[in-house]
């Protein structure tokens, strides 16, 4: 029987879409890809693949999941299966550098970042030379759960703690960022989720309390550094969706990106600054909905949601194109 495998190594992320899955009656079973053993002599099973692998899959312990999976990708496209979010989207995943060059020849504006080799020397020389006076963000090129994601009030308060950053946060690819700081007049992040390559719905998100990878008024700028993560505990609610979406060029330019780079699903997300520049800064295909968002905009549990029109668009592609009924 042909199923979507959801290629995969965190099975706390699957819930959500076991559910919409079941309720869209499409067959699937997952492959984990936290470890593996493929005869690349033997021939594939039928079905379409579904890679879900995360730039952060190395802070779980699962430091060669990535490289793995690129090498199950090559075998799969060899042997003409449909891998939705494939080597391509893949590429991008793992290196910021990569997005955005992608981005920018889309036509879209990208924080102004500076690359940088992992060596002290390097870094704080780099920096001096293009953030000198001003605040700082420093990330690593393969992100994860904004590990080694820190906000610094300028170069001096980077030099004085550079030597103090925890280990696990260096970067596995070698490769640090320096990034411009970007005010925003209020303090929001927009996530828009496409599915298909489709604009799905857009949620705006306050980075009071912080959020991941996001260049805004998040952090306090100071001595001390501040860490941006993936899960943020906040009594109010920090999701909602846009009941009017986004701008129609952007979108445009977004959906233009996607397929342009080889990617069906994707969130990205992107802040306005007080200059009313519209930046994207984050393009992450192992995408996950917020429930609570959902939920208050009575979409959840729906072919609306992000789950819903994920299924249903994997259900499509495993019946050859035909759409699911309503």
């Amino acid at each position: 029987m042909s199923v979507v495998h959801v290629i995969h190594e965190n099975p706390l992320w699957l819930p959500p879409l076991a559910d919409a899955f079941d309720a869209a009656g499409v067959p699937w079973q997952e492959l984990d890809l936290s470890s593996g053993t493929f005869d690349l002599s033997s021939v594939p099973p039928e079905g379409v693949f579904y890679n879900r692998m995360s730039a952060s899959s190395h802070t779980r312990g699962h430091r060669y999941a990535a490289e793995l999976t690129a090498a199950v990708l090559a075998w799969l496209s060899r042997h003409g299966r449909r891998v939705v979010n494939g080597p391509a989207a893949l590429d991008l995943e793992i290196s910021k550098v990569r997005q955005y060059a992608a981005l920018e020849a889309a036509g879209l504006t990208v924080p102004r970042t500076v690359m940088v080799q992992d060596d002290r020397a390097a870094l704080l020389a780099a920096a001096h030379r293009y953030f000198a006076g001003q605040p700082v963000i420093l990330k690593p090129n393969r992100g994860g759960k904004g590990l080694g994601v820190r906000l610094f009030a300028d170069v001096d308060a980077l030099a004085r703690q550079l030597d103090s950053l925890p280990q696990d946060e260096a970067p596995v690819d070698g490769i640090w960022l320096l990034q411009e700081y970007v005010r925003a007049p209020r303090p929001v992040i927009t996530r828009a989720e496409f599915v298909g390559g489709r604009f799905v719905y857009a949620v705006e998100v306050d980075t009071t309390a912080g959020f991941e990878l996001c260049p805004a008024e998040v952090c306090a700028v100071g001595d001390a550094a501040c860490p941006v993560g993936e899960t943020v505990v906040a009594e109010a609610p920090r999701f909602r969706i846009l009941p009017d979406g986004i701008d129609a060029g952007l979108r445009a330019k977004l959906e233009a990106f996607l397929s342009q780079a080889g990617i069906d699903v994707a969130g990205i997300e992107f802040i306005q600054d007080d200059a009313g520049r519209t930046l994207v800064y984050d393009v992450n295909t192992n995408t996950n909905y917020n429930a609570g968002a959902e939920e208050a905009a009575g979409v959840a549990g729906t072919p609306r949601s992000g789950p819903g029109a994920l299924a249903r668009f994997l259900g499509a592609e495993l019946a050859g194109g035909r759409r699911l009924a309503a």
